[in-house]
């Protein structure tokens, strides 16, 4: 039994820090939401500080950079309470070029941090079965891995701090560019009379089968938006790619262009629906719903 600590309950956080309380881990908890922890059966505590105090490895799963910089570095943030030799597993989508800066602050004072972004949404969470891209020391990650093993089954070590979320980021590129082509095409079939599943079967059986359209096509016939990954939280990472490919100088024009479209979406109050339901900002601009005919 390991002392581990937790912060973040929310879509992906609950169930990872679920998955350690049943592997028989003594786990220490923190959500900004009060509640949260108390309701999981772990250690609440009180602040983030709280929790580092009471572990020798603590995972977080928060929003985007300024909450992760603040629950490490704030007033009452995990390096107020680390104790020498403390590690830090960001699994949070951030930006790299700010997770390698706090890796290294941390290394000043002694605590070592691992970028560990996950990808695998909320079945993935609750099964067990996320798959986590790593930065950081390879000798620290190999040491903590057992602790990642409750909550996944595949893991990349992609090298040195921030490089975990390069890949993590490279990953949703795809997935949100993917989407939107998703989004258009099937309101396209729609508009021009081809029922919708009869072209998902079409997309099934070609060289345009995707995993995402196959998991998506289905909530989306049936209007099932309940989040398992947020518009608001992919239109923030496409952000994040467009951050790092500036700072690389690569040129990321349909990126470009599928963040606005997914800014669309949360300007008409979808931001907090599944990426899925973005489709409705091309229904409304095409006038024509992707509906199953026996909807």
């Amino acid at each position: 039994m390991a002392k581990v600590g937790f912060l973040g309950l929310g879509i992906m956080g609950k169930p990872m820090a679920t998955r350690l309380l049943d592997a028989g881990h003594d786990v220490a908890l923190w959500s900004h939401s009060k509640g949260k922890a108390e309701a999981l059966g772990g250690k609440a505590c009180g602040t983030p500080r709280e929790v580092a105090e009471q572990s020798d490895c603590v995972f977080l799963c928060v929003g985007d950079t300024a909450m992760s910089r603040e629950v490490i570095f704030g007033k009452d943030g995990l390096k107020a309470g680390a104790k020498k030799g403390l590690v830090i597993a960001d699994c949070s989508t951030i930006s790299p070029k700010e997770s390698r800066r706090m890796a290294e602050e941390l290394a000043t004072a002694g605590i070592d941090f691992l970028d560990a972004p996950c990808t695998g949404s909320k079945g993935g969470a609750e099964n067990g079965t996320l798959t986590f891209m790593v930065g950081g020391n390879k000798d620290v990650f190999d040491r903590v891995r057992p602790l990642f093993e409750p909550m996944g089954k595949q893991f990349y070590y992609c090298g040195d701090s921030g490089q975990g979320l390069h890949a993590k980021l490279s990953q949703n590129m795809i997935l949100g560019n993917l989407l939107q082509a998703f989004n258009e095409s099937f309101v396209l079939s729609t508009k021009a009379g081809v029922p919708p599943e009869l072209m998902l079967e079409i997309i099934e059986n070609s060289a345009a089968k995707s995993g995402l359209v196959s998991l998506k096509a289905p909530l989306v016939f049936k209007r099932d938006f309940d989040p398992k990954f947020s518009v608001k939280w992919l239109e923030k990472d496409m952000q994040l790619m467009l951050d790092s490919a500036a700072e690389l100088n690569v040129p990321v024009p349909l990126t470009s262009l599928s963040r606005q479209m997914y800014r669309a979406a949360i300007a008409k109050g979808y931001g907090e629906d599944d990426i899925c339901g973005s489709i409705r900002i091309t229904e409304d601009l095409a006038g024509c719903e992707v509906l199953t005919t026996s909807a």
